[in-house]
């Protein structure tokens, strides 16, 4: 089955392919009956894609709202089993790496690592050093100095004098020892160790960002039949409920012109 043999059967349905866009940043995107397939997509991921997008187009027929809303598996499987989603979530997985978030889970243990690190160093002058606590040594010096900024900031531009005379002063987590020479070595790990912690912060976000997308309804009922295609016995093997339960409704009807598609590619 080629890919132009799909499009001419999506564009018989009434839908408007195109497939030379950015799509919004994404491998394919799909809205208001139209798909758009970016044109720096490589050619084994055209048609994976082509079906991604049109199983999004089949749900919103099953579900109008499904682009504010995310969809519903309870509507998608006419079940609301609770072993679907954990299936699904495996071929999801199966389906885009990216799901997994593999780098930035490392990148979060780096800097969970950096975090203990200053901690250490923090407490070999302050032994008795917590992160859940108030560090009043620390909070009472800061007062004083400008290094303050680099609580909220990595790097800072610090602009000092009248109208016609002005100042502008550079300040860096990484340069705080020259910076700021008089500087307590404890206090100095104690600004990074804040700096790691407001990384990791942003590193969770990420993580619950991607975590949220890939596990909406829509999300998931797109990837298991792009799965399907990829390896068909795989996806059946690691999601064997979800796939009966689809099977089932696919052979009656449900998934209207899914049927019809998933025949001309399997």
């Amino acid at each position: 089955m080629k890919a132009e043999e799909l499009i001419r059967y999506f564009k018989s349905l009434g839908l408007s392919v195109h497939t030379g866009t950015k799509a919004r940043g994404h491998q394919g995107f799909f809205l208001n009956n139209r798909i758009d397939i970016s044109k720096n997509i490589s050619e084994n991921r055209l048609i994976p894609t082509l079906l991604h997008e049109f199983t999004h187009y089949i749900h919103s027929k099953l579900e109008p709202d499904m682009n504010k809303t995310g969809g519903s598996l309870e509507i998608l499987f006419k079940s609301d089993n609770p072993i679907y989603k954990e299936e699904l979530i495996k071929v999801t997985n199966f389906v885009d790496n990216n799901s997994l978030c593999v780098r930035l889970y490392e990148h979060k243990d780096r800097v969970k690592q950096k975090i203990k690190e200053q901690e250490n160093i923090i407490k070999k002058y302050y032994p008795k050093f917590q992160r859940s606590k108030k560090f009043k040594e620390f909070d009472k010096y800061i007062k004083r100095s400008n290094a303050k900024y680099l609580l909220k900031y990595d790097r800072v531009r610090l602009v000092e004098g009248g109208f016609f005379r002005k100042t502008t002063k550079l300040f860096s987590i990484d340069d705080i020892e020259k910076d700021f020479t008089d500087m307590p070595i404890a206090f100095a790990a104690y600004i990074r160790l804040h700096s790691f912690q407001k990384k990791q912060s942003r590193i969770s976000a990420r993580i619950n960002k991607y975590k949220k997308y890939y596990e909406k309804p829509c999300e998931l009922f797109a990837r298991l039949v792009e799965g399907l295609y990829l390896d068909r016995e795989w996806v059946e093997a690691i999601a064997p409920n979800v796939t009966r339960q689809f099977y089932d409704l696919l052979k009656d009807g449900y998934y209207m012109e899914l049927k019809v598609v998933l025949e001309k590619v399997w």
